[in-house]
């Protein structure tokens, strides 16, 4: 047993530092090698009905990869907001860098559902535009498929201004912001979004808080594989191959 514990340990350990030299990168064969490795090792049977899904906080140790992302020098990752939120806030090609991404997993009491919220914390970097900070959420429920793969929709999403943000600059920017002059490829996926979805645009700023929100009619749906799971880590596989790993914090 104690063998066990501490191979255990020393596999964490090991994708961690190897996490850190690559930059997050699960595409790099040494983090493929040690994700590999580790996840032979599961402690958990049958993750997605297990509690220790449930998390006040998730944080994505991994890389981000969302697609059509720009990785900075720095290491870190930027994105349009429109890329970030279904295209539901202006203006869509409002250019950020995500600082962090956060996962509350908290259980609904309704059966065995529990809330899949992708909380992402960004820092605008547009030229012309303020050093803003703020938040996205894109709001989810999940349930098990099975024992190992969890059914995941979306339900809407938040925009936010973070709690160290002067609220009145958020709210010159994004009370009434000057529309992206989309090109056609954009225009139709907007379009196409709405008809699939069912997407209730955000009918303006709660001007007290700085927030907006959209709500989805027609949840799109995914599955998520659990390929390893415990009291410290998470490490998922999505319908298209990606692998996330997540720290508890």
């Amino acid at each position: 047993m104690t063998n066990t514990i501490e191979t255990l340990i020393r596999a964490k350990t090991e994708l961690k530092e190897v996490l850190k030299t690559y930059e997050g990168n699960c595409q790099d064969d040494a983090v493929k090698q040690k994700i590999s490795e580790l996840c032979l090792l599961n402690p958990t049977i049958a993750p997605t009905h297990s509690k220790q899904l449930e998390s006040l906080e998730w944080l994505l140790i991994s890389a981000p990869s969302f697609p059509q992302g720009q990785k900075l020098p720095n290491g870190k990752y930027a994105y349009t907001l429109g890329r970030l939120a279904f295209n539901m806030f202006e203006p869509t090609r409002l250019k950020l860098v995500i600082d962090c991404v956060r996962q509350p997993i908290i259980f609904l009491g309704e059966g065995k559902k529990w809330t899949y919220d992708i909380v992402v914390e960004f820092t605008v970097i547009e030229e012309d535009f303020p050093n803003l900070k703020g938040i996205v959420c894109n709001k989810g429920l999940c349930y098990p498929a099975d024992d190992r793969t969890l059914e995941v929709e979306f339900t809407g999403g938040t925009l936010t201004p973070s709690s160290e943000q002067d609220l009145e600059t958020w709210k010159k920017i994004f009370s009434e912001p000057l529309p992206s002059k989309k090109g056609f490829r954009e225009q139709l996926m907007s379009v196409f979004l709405k008809f699939m979805f069912g997407l209730v645009p955000n009918q303006g700023m709660n001007l007290e808080t700085g927030e907006m929100s959209f709500t989805m009619k027609h949840s799109p749906k995914g599955r998520l594989e659990v390929l390893y799971l415990d009291e410290e880590l998470r490490i998922t596989r999505g319908n298209k191959g990606t692998v996330l790993v997540c720290e508890r914090c």
